[in-house]
C-alpha cells in the first residue's frame, strides 16, 4: 500500500453530545464493537451508506425519449390484446 498524504486525510471531530448532525466517540466506539470493526471502519461504513441512499448509482442518461423513439419501441413491442371486463368487484345495482 502507498503512503497516504495529509491531502488524503481530513480532521475529523466528535462531538460533544450526540446529535442528528454528529455522534460522540463513546457512540461511535460502541457502533464500531457493534460490527465488528474499528472506528473509522465503521465512518466508512456510515458514509458509504448515505452515498448509497443519497446519491446516484447509475451515469446519468440522455433524457426522455423522443417521440420517434417511443414509436420505435411501440412498433417492436408485442401488442397485447385488448380485453373488456365483464364482472365488477362492486355491487353497483344495490343500495
Amino acid at each position: 500500500m502507498a503512503a497516504r498524504s495529509l491531502a488524503d486525510q481530513i480532521a475529523f471531530r466528535y462531538r460533544p453530545a450526540d446529535s442528528t448532525t454528529g455522534v460522540t466517540r463513546d457512540t461511535a466506539k460502541r457502533l464500531a464493537e457493534r460490527l465488528g470493526v474499528d472506528e473509522t471502519q465503521a465512518i466508512h461504513l456510515a458514509l458509504h451508506d448515505m452515498a448509497v441512499r443519497l446519491l446516484p448509482q447509475y451515469e446519468a442518461d440522455d433524457g426522455p425519449l423522443t417521440a420517434a423513439q417511443v414509436r420505435q419501441i411501440k412498433k417492436r413491442a408485442p401488442q397485447a390484446k385488448k380485453k373488456s371486463v365483464r364482472s365488477s368487484l362492486f355491487d353497483v345495482g344495490s343500495t
